[in-house]
Protein backbone atom coordinates (compact mmCIF):
# COMPACT_ATOMS: atom_id res chain seq x y z
CA UNK A 1 0.00 0.00 0.00
CA UNK A 2 3.44 2.45 0.66
CA UNK A 3 4.38 1.43 -2.57
CA UNK A 4 0.91 1.99 -4.57
CA UNK A 5 0.48 5.58 -2.29
CA UNK A 6 4.32 6.38 -3.40
CA UNK A 7 3.22 5.37 -7.52
CA UNK A 8 -0.18 7.74 -6.68
CA UNK A 9 1.92 10.39 -5.44
CA UNK A 10 4.33 11.07 -9.02
CA UNK A 11 1.05 12.57 -10.68
CA UNK A 12 1.87 16.26 -10.15
CA UNK A 13 5.81 15.95 -11.22
CA UNK A 14 4.40 13.95 -14.86
CA UNK A 15 1.89 16.88 -14.99
CA UNK A 16 4.46 19.00 -15.14
CA UNK A 17 6.33 17.75 -17.97
CA UNK A 18 3.20 17.91 -20.06
CA UNK A 19 3.16 20.43 -22.84
CA UNK A 20 2.07 23.79 -21.04
CA UNK A 21 -1.62 24.37 -23.02
CA UNK A 22 -2.19 20.79 -22.42
CA UNK A 23 -1.56 21.35 -18.60
CA UNK A 24 -4.27 24.75 -18.70
CA UNK A 25 -6.60 23.85 -21.35
CA UNK A 26 -6.66 19.42 -21.30
CA UNK A 27 -7.66 18.77 -18.28
CA UNK A 28 -10.04 16.19 -20.05
CA UNK A 29 -7.81 15.01 -22.10
CA UNK A 30 -5.47 13.85 -19.37
CA UNK A 31 -7.47 12.35 -18.34
CA UNK A 32 -8.83 10.51 -21.17
CA UNK A 33 -5.46 8.87 -22.05
CA UNK A 34 -4.71 8.65 -18.29
CA UNK A 35 -7.51 6.56 -17.79
CA UNK A 36 -7.48 4.71 -21.48
CA UNK A 37 -3.87 3.67 -20.77
CA UNK A 38 -4.50 2.62 -17.26
CA UNK A 39 -7.39 0.29 -18.88
CA UNK A 40 -4.90 -1.06 -21.56
CA UNK A 41 -2.13 -2.05 -18.74
CA UNK A 42 -4.44 -3.87 -16.74
CA UNK A 43 -6.32 -5.18 -19.36
CA UNK A 44 -2.50 -5.94 -20.80
CA UNK A 45 -1.60 -7.67 -17.51
CA UNK A 46 -4.91 -10.26 -17.74
CA UNK A 47 -4.17 -11.20 -21.40
CA UNK A 48 -0.61 -11.23 -21.77
CA UNK A 49 0.66 -12.11 -18.44
CA UNK A 50 -2.06 -14.63 -16.78
CA UNK A 51 -3.25 -15.19 -20.45
CA UNK A 52 -7.07 -15.59 -18.63
CA UNK A 53 -8.85 -13.34 -21.40
CA UNK A 54 -11.81 -11.57 -20.02
CA UNK A 55 -13.06 -14.70 -17.42
CA UNK A 56 -11.73 -12.66 -14.50
CA UNK A 57 -13.96 -9.45 -15.65
CA UNK A 58 -16.64 -12.00 -16.15
CA UNK A 59 -16.46 -13.60 -12.55
CA UNK A 60 -15.97 -10.26 -10.26
CA UNK A 61 -20.09 -9.80 -10.89
CA UNK A 62 -21.85 -7.08 -9.35
CA UNK A 63 -19.11 -6.36 -6.91
CA UNK A 64 -16.61 -5.73 -9.69
CA UNK A 65 -19.28 -3.53 -11.53
CA UNK A 66 -19.59 -1.06 -8.22
CA UNK A 67 -15.73 -1.14 -7.64
CA UNK A 68 -15.60 -0.46 -11.45
CA UNK A 69 -18.04 2.09 -11.08
CA UNK A 70 -16.53 3.85 -7.84
CA UNK A 71 -12.89 3.48 -9.38
CA UNK A 72 -14.13 6.06 -12.73
CA UNK A 73 -16.16 8.15 -10.18
CA UNK A 74 -12.43 8.67 -8.64
CA UNK A 75 -10.64 8.89 -11.64
CA UNK A 76 -13.09 11.61 -13.12
CA UNK A 77 -14.03 13.85 -10.12
CA UNK A 78 -10.94 14.66 -9.07
CA UNK A 79 -9.91 16.63 -12.57
CA UNK A 80 -13.12 17.90 -12.85
CA UNK A 81 -13.11 19.46 -9.26
CA UNK A 82 -10.17 21.14 -10.28
CA UNK A 83 -11.89 22.71 -13.18
CA UNK A 84 -14.11 24.63 -10.70
CA UNK A 85 -12.62 25.00 -7.59
CA UNK A 86 -8.72 25.76 -6.53
CA UNK A 87 -6.22 22.70 -5.60
CA UNK A 88 -6.55 23.71 -1.98
CA UNK A 89 -10.18 23.45 -1.60
CA UNK A 90 -10.27 20.12 -3.75
CA UNK A 91 -7.38 18.92 -1.09
CA UNK A 92 -9.24 20.24 1.79
CA UNK A 93 -12.50 17.68 0.74
CA UNK A 94 -10.23 14.70 0.00
CA UNK A 95 -9.18 14.84 3.31
CA UNK A 96 -12.45 13.56 4.72
CA UNK A 97 -11.52 10.46 2.95
CA UNK A 98 -10.31 8.32 5.66
CA UNK A 99 -13.39 9.27 7.90
CA UNK A 100 -15.93 8.40 5.85
CA UNK A 101 -14.06 5.40 4.99
CA UNK A 102 -14.17 4.36 9.07
CA UNK A 103 -17.60 5.21 9.23
CA UNK A 104 -18.91 3.38 6.26
CA UNK A 105 -16.49 0.25 7.37
CA UNK A 106 -17.93 0.39 11.32
CA UNK A 107 -21.81 0.82 9.67
CA UNK A 108 -21.40 -2.22 6.78
CA UNK A 109 -19.04 -4.67 8.09
CA UNK A 110 -19.24 -4.40 11.85
CA UNK A 111 -15.21 -3.40 12.03
CA UNK A 112 -14.21 -1.91 15.35
CA UNK A 113 -12.24 1.11 14.68
CA UNK A 114 -9.52 1.05 17.52
CA UNK A 115 -8.94 4.42 19.21
CA UNK A 116 -5.12 5.39 18.28
CA UNK A 117 -6.86 4.85 14.63
CA UNK A 118 -9.24 7.67 14.90
CA UNK A 119 -6.25 9.58 16.26
CA UNK A 120 -4.58 9.04 13.79
CA UNK A 121 -7.23 10.04 11.44
CA UNK A 122 -7.83 13.25 13.15
CA UNK A 123 -3.96 14.21 13.04
CA UNK A 124 -3.51 13.26 9.92
CA UNK A 125 -6.57 15.47 8.69
CA UNK A 126 -5.39 18.32 10.70
CA UNK A 127 -2.39 18.03 8.80
CA UNK A 128 -3.79 18.32 5.04
CA UNK A 129 -6.39 20.77 6.38
CA UNK A 130 -3.62 23.14 7.92
CA UNK A 131 -1.55 22.45 4.00
CA UNK A 132 -4.72 23.37 2.13
CA UNK A 133 -5.86 26.50 4.03
CA UNK A 134 -2.36 27.98 3.88
CA UNK A 135 -2.01 27.15 0.35
CA UNK A 136 -1.68 30.15 -1.59
CA UNK A 137 -5.12 30.90 -4.03
CA UNK A 138 -5.26 28.94 -7.10
CA UNK A 139 -7.33 30.41 -10.18
CA UNK A 140 -10.53 28.37 -10.85
CA UNK A 141 -13.17 28.06 -13.12
CA UNK A 142 -14.92 30.50 -10.10
CA UNK A 143 -17.61 27.79 -8.96
CA UNK A 144 -15.81 26.98 -5.76
CA UNK A 145 -19.01 25.27 -4.37
CA UNK A 146 -19.43 23.03 -7.08
CA UNK A 147 -16.07 21.64 -7.74
CA UNK A 148 -16.13 21.04 -4.01
CA UNK A 149 -19.23 18.86 -4.21
CA UNK A 150 -17.83 16.80 -7.37
CA UNK A 151 -14.42 16.60 -5.30
CA UNK A 152 -16.58 14.96 -1.99
CA UNK A 153 -17.73 12.06 -4.25
CA UNK A 154 -13.94 10.93 -4.49
CA UNK A 155 -13.24 10.13 -0.99
CA UNK A 156 -16.83 8.98 -0.75
CA UNK A 157 -16.52 6.56 -3.95
CA UNK A 158 -13.26 5.40 -2.33
CA UNK A 159 -14.94 4.51 1.00
CA UNK A 160 -17.75 2.38 -1.20
CA UNK A 161 -15.09 1.18 -3.19
CA UNK A 162 -12.83 0.11 0.26
CA UNK A 163 -15.63 -1.55 1.58
CA UNK A 164 -16.82 -3.86 -1.57
CA UNK A 165 -13.23 -5.00 -1.11
CA UNK A 166 -13.76 -5.99 2.04
CA UNK A 167 -16.61 -7.59 1.75
CA UNK A 168 -15.69 -9.44 -1.40
CA UNK A 169 -12.14 -10.25 -0.94
CA UNK A 170 -12.19 -14.22 0.29
CA UNK A 171 -14.05 -15.06 -3.16
CA UNK A 172 -13.81 -12.34 -5.31
CA UNK A 173 -10.55 -10.93 -7.13
CA UNK A 174 -11.67 -7.24 -7.98
CA UNK A 175 -8.26 -6.05 -9.76
CA UNK A 176 -10.09 -7.19 -12.84
CA UNK A 177 -12.36 -3.90 -11.72
CA UNK A 178 -9.67 -1.29 -12.38
CA UNK A 179 -9.75 -2.27 -15.99
CA UNK A 180 -13.45 -1.53 -15.86
CA UNK A 181 -13.11 1.74 -14.51
CA UNK A 182 -10.16 3.09 -16.33
CA UNK A 183 -12.89 1.80 -19.80
CA UNK A 184 -15.54 3.49 -17.88
CA UNK A 185 -13.39 6.89 -17.73
CA UNK A 186 -12.24 6.80 -20.94
CA UNK A 187 -15.31 6.65 -22.59
CA UNK A 188 -16.87 9.27 -20.67
CA UNK A 189 -13.83 11.71 -21.17
CA UNK A 190 -13.65 10.78 -25.09
CA UNK A 191 -16.42 13.85 -25.96
CA UNK A 192 -15.28 16.10 -23.66
CA UNK A 193 -11.78 15.46 -24.78
CA UNK A 194 -11.78 16.37 -28.60
CA UNK A 195 -10.13 17.63 -30.39
CA UNK A 196 -7.13 15.48 -28.85
CA UNK A 197 -3.56 17.59 -29.06
CA UNK A 198 -1.16 15.84 -27.63
CA UNK A 199 1.64 15.76 -28.99
CA UNK A 200 3.98 12.37 -29.09
CA UNK A 201 6.38 13.42 -26.58
CA UNK A 202 2.87 14.24 -24.16
CA UNK A 203 1.78 10.75 -25.02
CA UNK A 204 4.63 9.51 -23.75
CA UNK A 205 4.48 10.91 -20.51
CA UNK A 206 0.51 10.28 -20.46
CA UNK A 207 1.54 6.45 -20.90
CA UNK A 208 3.73 6.89 -17.53
CA UNK A 209 0.86 8.42 -15.66
CA UNK A 210 -1.67 5.75 -16.99
CA UNK A 211 0.53 2.49 -16.50
CA UNK A 212 2.48 3.43 -13.43
CA UNK A 213 0.88 6.56 -11.54
CA UNK A 214 -2.70 4.71 -12.40
CA UNK A 215 -2.77 1.16 -13.23
CA UNK A 216 -0.05 -0.30 -11.25
CA UNK A 217 -1.07 1.05 -7.66
CA UNK A 218 -4.59 0.57 -8.02
CA UNK A 219 -4.07 -3.36 -8.48
CA UNK A 220 -1.64 -2.82 -5.67
CA UNK A 221 -4.15 -1.34 -3.48
CA UNK A 222 -6.61 -4.27 -4.29
CA UNK A 223 -4.11 -6.90 -3.36
CA UNK A 224 -3.29 -4.78 -0.01
CA UNK A 225 -6.98 -4.48 0.99
CA UNK A 226 -7.26 -8.39 1.13
CA UNK A 227 -4.73 -8.29 4.48
CA UNK A 228 -5.43 -4.69 5.62
CA UNK A 229 -8.49 -3.26 6.77
CA UNK A 230 -10.28 -0.59 5.03
CA UNK A 231 -9.49 2.77 7.38
CA UNK A 232 -5.88 1.24 7.28
CA UNK A 233 -5.87 1.45 3.10
CA UNK A 234 -7.18 5.20 3.63
CA UNK A 235 -5.04 6.47 5.87
CA UNK A 236 -2.14 4.76 4.15
CA UNK A 237 -3.18 6.54 1.03
CA UNK A 238 -2.70 9.78 2.69
CA UNK A 239 1.27 9.38 1.89
CA UNK A 240 0.43 10.65 -1.89
CA UNK A 241 -0.30 13.89 -0.61
CA UNK A 242 2.38 14.29 1.31
CA UNK A 243 4.91 13.24 -1.28
CA UNK A 244 3.25 15.01 -4.28
CA UNK A 245 4.85 18.21 -3.39
CA UNK A 246 8.34 16.69 -2.75
CA UNK A 247 8.31 15.18 -6.26
CA UNK A 248 7.14 18.62 -7.78
CA UNK A 249 9.96 19.59 -5.49
CA UNK A 250 12.73 17.67 -6.55
CA UNK A 251 11.68 17.11 -10.13
CA UNK A 252 9.71 20.29 -11.51
CA UNK A 253 11.50 22.79 -9.13
CA UNK A 254 8.23 23.66 -7.04
CA UNK A 255 9.29 24.70 -3.45
CA UNK A 256 6.67 23.72 -1.32
CA UNK A 257 5.61 26.39 1.61
CA UNK A 258 6.37 26.13 4.83
CA UNK A 259 2.97 25.78 5.67
CA UNK A 260 2.77 22.05 3.14
CA UNK A 261 6.19 20.71 5.09
CA UNK A 262 4.56 21.15 8.36
CA UNK A 263 1.22 19.17 7.25
CA UNK A 264 2.75 16.94 5.68
CA UNK A 265 5.21 16.30 8.56
CA UNK A 266 2.13 15.68 10.98
CA UNK A 267 0.43 13.63 8.31
CA UNK A 268 3.59 11.15 8.12
CA UNK A 269 4.23 10.95 12.13
CA UNK A 270 0.22 10.20 12.34
CA UNK A 271 0.74 7.90 10.13
CA UNK A 272 4.16 6.10 11.58
CA UNK A 273 3.07 6.17 15.01
CA UNK A 274 0.22 4.05 13.70
CA UNK A 275 1.28 1.61 12.03
CA UNK A 276 4.40 1.38 15.36
CA UNK A 277 1.07 0.63 17.64
CA UNK A 278 -0.22 -1.68 15.21
CA UNK A 279 2.39 -4.10 15.17
CA UNK A 280 2.68 -3.46 19.00
CA UNK A 281 -0.61 -4.59 19.42
CA UNK A 282 -0.47 -7.95 16.47
CA UNK A 283 2.96 -8.83 18.51
CA UNK A 284 0.75 -8.80 22.17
Amino acid sequence: MIVAATLWSIAGVVTRHLAPSLQTEGRFEITFWRSLFAAIFVGGYFLLIRRQGWRPLVATGWPGLLSGLMWAVMFIAFMLALTFTTVANTLLVLSLGPLITALLARAVLGIRIESRTWAAIAAATAGILWMATQAAPASSGGRPLLGMLIAFSVPVASAINLVTLQKTRARVDLVPAVFLGGAISAALMLPLAVPLQAAPRDLVLLAVLGFFQLGLPCMLMVVAARSLSAPAVSLLALLEVVLGPLWAWLGAGEVPAKATLAGGALVLAALVLNEVAALRASRR
